[in-house]
């Protein structure tokens, strides 16, 4: 009885990290689907970079918006308007249709997907205030697993007919499905658990002089430096997961099965998230920033330079170690921005800073798909692998100019 209780209390943080598995699983699964949608549009890769970018920044300028919406309806509204908007738009791709459609749908997808963590992040605070670090903490563990799932179901789905058309719709019948389900499941339960959420709180729209306090936080070198260490990061990353399975197919040679494994690898490390975030509480953000920046770095370099050389696991190895310092560096990022704005524009800045970075990071895809048709891959990625690199050296440069370390 006790630990039926005890399920009970958590079941808004299941629910809403559930939608965010759902998420980040849309998003992740369109990768691994590239070779597949070439076969069925005969669509060329820059044609698809520019989808998924499309995809990813209309996610990135829903984020402010659905916190001031947030505001007005509640966040119980937010969250259930986004996975249904979503889940509608996986159903239009469950049947034969043009490429237009698809883009159309990923679009749709981005803004139903975008409305979800800013949100989630404010309800799950309110839901559990004594514990709201886990709580969160077990939200990015559950969409890091939705990158996890999405090859693997990319994969099974390849053996699977499917009477309404390709093998691959299969995957968006079962995330539309699964998406109502969680709306229904979400907008029935949560106004019981936490009815502060069910409507708004009187504040008002966008407040301007915070947004000119916020541009203000620019002439700080070490800020705007900052800033650009998260946006070259955030190009390499965006860049690097929307194209990682078609380059191992492409310019390594594997099967499309043996690619999605590695590619799950990537998302696999971010468990390392569990680990560099309390490190760095104790020797310092800027140290771990600089090291997992760093490793990233030596680790993206050395997966293209042993492209023709490697075999599947010395490859696999690389990126996921990649991936390692990827997701290390990710929380530590949140920690230290957190640090550098003031507390009265925590909210409210935090919410444009992530839409600038997710934007700029966004148009990776469209950028590397664009030169893998024009010059190849491998430039494409080395491209990606200078970027990641230029951050380091930024980090390096904050850390040895810092005072304490942190």
């Amino acid at each position: 009885m006790k630990r039926v209780r005890r399920l009970t209390h958590f079941d808004v943080l299941l629910m809403t990290a559930g939608i965010w598995f759902l998420a980040k699983f849309l998003r992740y699964v369109f990768p691994p689907l590239f070779g597949s949608f070439q076969e069925t549009y005969a669509v060329s890769n820059a044609a698809l970079g520019a989808a998924f970018t499309g995809f990813m920044l209309v996610y990135a300028a829903m984020q402010f918006p659905s916190g001031m919406l947030a505001d007005r309806l509640g966040s119980v509204t937010v969250i259930t308007a986004g996975v249904t908007v979503a889940a509608v738009a996986s159903f239009a791709l469950v049947v034969d249709s043009p490429f237009a459609v698809l883009v159309v749908a990923m679009l749709v997808m981005g803004a139903g997907t975008g409305a979800h963590k800013t949100v989630a992040v404010r309800l799950l605070a309110h839901a559990y205030p004594a514990r709201t670090g886990r709580a969160l903490g077990i939200l990015d563990t559950f969409g890091t697993f939705g990158g996890v799932v999405a090859p693997w179901a990319v994969v099974l789905a390849a053996g699977v007919p499917f009477a309404l058309g390709a093998s691959w719709r299969v995957i968006f019948l079962a995330a539309g499905v699964v998406g109502l389900a969680l709306a229904v499941l979400f907008w029935v339960r949560v106004p019981q658990r936490v009815p502060t959420e069910t409507e708004g709180d009187g504040t008002s729209g966008v407040n301007l002089d915070e947004l000119r306090r916020y541009a203000a936080l620019f002439r700080d070198w070490r800020f705007s430096a900052f800033a650009l260490l998260t946006v070259l990061f955030a190009f390499t990353y965006n860049g690097l997961v929307a194209f990682a399975p078609l380059y191992l197919t492409d310019e390594a040679g594997l099967t499309a099965a043996t690619a999605s494994v590695l590619y799950s690898g990537l998302f696999l490390a971010s468990l390392v998230q569990l680990v560099t975030g309390d490190l760095s509480d104790r020797i310092g953000r800027l140290p771990i920033i600089t090291a997992m920046l760093g490793l990233a770095a030596l680790s993206l370099v050395a997966f293209v330079s042993l492209t023709d050389i490697a075999g599947p696991v010395v490859l696999g190895i690389a990126l996921i170690a990649a991936g390692i310092g990827s997701h290390g560096f990710r929380p530590v990022r949140g920690a230290y921005l957190m640090s550098a704005i003031p507390d009265d524009l925590a909210a409210g800045g935090l919410g444009v800073v992530r839409t600038l970075l997710m934007g700029a990071g966004a148009i990776a895809p469209v950028i590397i798909g664009a030169m893998s048709e024009t010059v190849g891959f491998r430039p494409a990625f080395w491209l990606l692998a200078a970027s990641v690199s230029g951050a380091t050296l930024l980090a390096t440069l904050l850390w040895v100019t810092a005072e304490g370390g942190s």
